[in-house]
């Protein structure tokens, strides 16, 4: 089968198309033919040796796929020929993947590869942030950064579905337009207005009541300005390249609450909560009520450029891989 390989800690443009031995599935585990992969700002980091969590090259990135199941190991319960999606910390980007049987979920009828690929990290990030972590309430500013990004716009989605009301920032005309698209009431051009003082100026004195910030960087500290009293922020990311620093000063005044969450540990960290947001979250995307926005479609030979394209902030929505 054909991968992309990171064989040491790299940029985008190092990566390698390599031919590797088809994957056997051991128990528990099954192979997936990978028919699209979608790109996550996490894989850039991942490659580049600069993510919390350290993989040691070589290996294939990646972390959500959608295909057909070709193989299963012994105790799986799966079908050979199911269509299916699946994460993985790493190995989507290959014509074919093995994965934890547990990390695989159906794919509902009338969905296609990529958009079930390009769903399940985004769209749990932001519906485990806004169910669980800040639960919006009928009438809530909600305000998103990056919200033309793949976290963004789910939590643009999620926001208005949940009954908020959404302030989307973003940079550039064609960022917002897409926003407004997806029902954003407000936008704002962070990079050529004053994000505290939009923020105010939109949701009224009372400042918004949700952050959610996957971008860091210079964002981070006008917008938690732009606050209400009591109001929670939620930091998701660092797509900016710059972790924040946040004076406790404005916490403490303010009453603010700032959060973090991490897909990585949700699970582990709220096991009850988990189980109802997913199962809430699959309901969504198999009625239709929900569907990712999809940017930009790359070959698997073009992979590089699909990672080049989210790791310089030039995605709209997701970027998916058709393998």
């Amino acid at each position: 089968m054909r991968a992309v390989v990171c064989r040491e800690y790299c940029q985008p443009e190092d990566l390698v198309l390599d031919e590797l031995p088809d994957p056997t599935p051991q128990p528990g585990q099954v192979v997936i033919r990978v028919r699209a992969a979608a790109v996550n700002y996490p894989d850039v980091l991942l490659i580049g040796g600069n993510y919390q969590v350290k993989v040691p090259p070589p290996f294939s990135p990646g972390s959500e796929m959608a295909g057909e199941v070709i193989a299963v190991g012994d105790g799986v319960d799966c079908r050979v020929g199911s269509r299916v999606t699946a994460t993985t910390f790493v190995g989507a980007f290959a014509e074919q993947a093995v994965v934890d049987a547990r990390a695989v979920s159906p794919i509902p009828d009338g969905v296609d590869y990529a958009e079930a690929a390009a769903f399940g990290v985004t769209y749990r990030t932001a519906y485990y942030t806004l169910r669980t972590i800040a639960p919006v309430c009928p009438g809530d500013w909600v305000v998103v950064l990056g919200a033309a990004g793949g976290v963004g716009i789910a939590a643009v989605d999620i926001a208005q579905l949940l009954g908020g009301r959404v302030l989307a920032a973003a940079s550039g005309e064609e960022k917002l337009e897409l926003c407004r698209q997806r029902g954003a009431e407000a936008c704002v051009d962070y990079d050529r207005e004053n994000l505290r003082d939009r923020i105010k100026e939109i949701t009224g004195k009372a400042g918004a009541q949700i952050v959610v910030d996957p971008v860091g960087g210079p964002y981070s500290l006008p917008a938690l300005r732009g606050l209400g009293r009591g109001g929670t922020f939620v930091t998701l990311g660092y797509a900016a390249g710059e972790i924040p620093s946040i004076p406790l000063n404005l916490v403490l005044l303010k009453g603010i609450t700032v959060r973090g969450m991490e897909i990585r540990t949700f699970a582990s960290d709220y096991p009850d909560e988990v189980i109802r947001d997913d199962e809430e979250l699959d309901a969504l995307f198999a009625e239709g009520k929900l569907r990712p926005y999809i940017g930009g479609r790359f070959p698997l030979d073009d992979a590089a450029v699909a990672l080049r394209h989210v790791a310089e902030r030039k995605a709209l929505g997701k970027i998916v891989i058709g393998i």
